[in-house]
């Protein structure tokens, strides 16, 4: 693989399942090199880049640790060796974490969820953001978040991961602040109910009345999310920056 090709280079962070997974084949199909970040799903992550690069796409898959600062470092190396420095990157990795009342979940579950989902996104958008800046002798480009509509309601028996979503949609506004001067724009998306795999389970009880709170009336898609995300990389978003996108449906 060149890295002097002039076709953009995109990092999707999380992306062999879901949100993430639906980004990466929206933007393999708009023409990007896809650098994608995995942890443990290592068989769908492979098989997500083989099946673009069998369809005449370019992608490859990198396991990086989230949590882990010199993982997330050693990561994007390894990406700048392959693709040179991204032009975007999409940060998709997070937990649902544990479910439950706050005075019964597990202290180890809290602080495994805040390092995975907030530390995770701080260390991985500082990385991207050493490489891009045009300080250090990037191109800028663009980066952005997945929030959770919970950041803003505050979840139901889900707090932990309400507050380090909350978290990203505060590091979103503050560091694109200090961005904006490196010529990298920072934004989120915020995703209301998404039907994906971690909904396949759901009760119908649950479910209907889930649907019920939307004024939609129907979950969303991950390709509707992963439009919105591509939107907020492309340069039709060029005058975007520190913005939070609300993909919910109206709840």
């Amino acid at each position: 693989m060149s890295v002097s090709s002039n076709v953009k280079a995109l990092v999707v962070i999380g992306g062999s399942r879901g949100i993430g997974a639906a980004i990466v084949k929206l933007a393999a199909q708009s023409g990007y090199r896809i650098a994608l970040g995995f942890h443990e799903q290592r068989l769908p992550a492979e098989t997500i880049t083989r099946e673009i690069v069998d369809k005449g796409g370019d992608a490859a898959a990198f396991a990086l640790n989230v949590a882990d600062h010199a993982s997330v470092e050693s990561f994007f190396d390894r990406v700048v060796a392959t693709y040179g420095v991204p032009d975007a990157v999409a940060h998709c990795a997070g937990v649902p974490g544990p479910q439950g009342a706050l005075i019964d979940l597990s202290p180890d579950n809290i602080a495994g969820l805040f390092a995975t989902n907030l530390a995770g996104a701080f260390f991985c958008v500082r990385a991207a953001a050493r490489r891009m800046a045009v300080s250090r002798g990037g191109r800028g480009g663009a980066i952005v978040t997945i929030s959770s509509e919970a950041g803003r309601f505050g979840g139901n028996r889900i707090s932990p991961y309400a507050a380090s979503k909350a978290g990203i949609n505060a590091m979103t506004l503050g560091v694109a602040r200090e961005l904006a001067p490196e010529g990298i724009r920072l934004n989120a998306v915020s995703p209301g109910v998404i039907d994906t795999d971690r909904q396949a389970n759901m009760p119908d009880e649950r479910r209907a009345s889930l649907l019920s709170t939307i004024p939609t009336g129907r979950m969303g898609r991950p390709e509707e999310v992963a439009k919105a995300v591509l939107w907020m990389l492309s340069g039709e978003a060029s005058y975007v920056t520190g913005a939070i996108l609300t993909v919910a449906g109206g709840r």
